[in-house]
């Protein structure tokens, strides 16, 4: 007897085996992940140091150089590339094809840290981010626009109310603000009335400087919100 005649001579069995097998299917269907080709994880790691005041000979001399140095023993890179501008240093370490990125940023990060007490005094901390390759480029971009607040005051209400519910939702790895206004002094100098005066532009910093701060004005009390105010 063939294996057939089973089926044949058992029409039932046929159809319940058919059906198992097509129910199989669709629950395959619905699992499988369904690429173009085949997934790949390539990440970059950025480390942005930033030293006010200095030239690039200088970044490159005391910033970018002893960072290249214990970074580049750290497992899994591939290659680094690095550029010393004024005033900022950025490393960029591009990692091996599928090499566990969380592995590779704690060991740059440790790197990092053995040497931030080398890096001079007025050097900022080392900035360090993670870009993944489907992270190089944004999911979705949104416009924003006001015909009453100007764009400082814009950037103020994004930085306040919408990055922080975008940053909430279950999904989004990193809501960002392109092309931000943020509010600032901009401070024109005369020359010839503060060499009369006999003031330095560094005097001038360090005033503007000293007299930066936040103070509280007071606090407001309602019958259901109490409230503190600050300037």
């Amino acid at each position: 007897m063939k294996f057939t005649d089973l089926f044949v001579k058992r029409p039932v069995l046929s159809i319940v085996v058919s059906l198992v097998i097509l129910i199989a299917g669709l629950q395959s269907i619905r699992s499988l992940s369904v690429r173009q080709y085949p997934r790949s994880d390539i990440a970059v790691v950025q480390v942005s140091t930033v030293y006010v005041g200095a030239n690039a000979d200088l970044v490159r001399g005391f910033i970018t150089t002893p960072l290249e140095r214990v970074i580049a023993s750290a497992d899994g890179i591939d290659y680094m590339e690095s550029s010393s501008a004024q005033g900022v240093s950025t490393i960029t370490v591009h990692l091996k094809l599928n090499y566990d990125t969380n592995a590779a940023l704690t060991q740059i990060q440790s790197k990092v840290a053995q040497v931030r007490n080398d890096l001079p005094p007025e050097a900022e901390a080392p900035i360090i981010d993670l870009q993944t390759a489907d992270t190089q480029f944004a999911a979705m971009y949104l416009g924003f626009s006001s015909a009453d607040l100007d764009q400082n005051q814009i950037t103020d209400y994004l930085t306040r109310v919408v990055q922080p519910k975008l940053s909430a939702i279950s999904g989004v790895q990193r809501a960002d603000i392109l092309g931000k206004r943020t509010f600032a002094m901009r401070v024109w100098l005369k020359p010839e009335k503060m060499a009369a005066l006999g003031i330095t532009p560094s005097s001038l910093r360090d005033a503007l400087a000293n007299n930066n701060y936040l103070s509280a004005l007071g606090k407001t009390k309602g019958s259901m919100v109490s409230r503190t105010r600050e300037l």
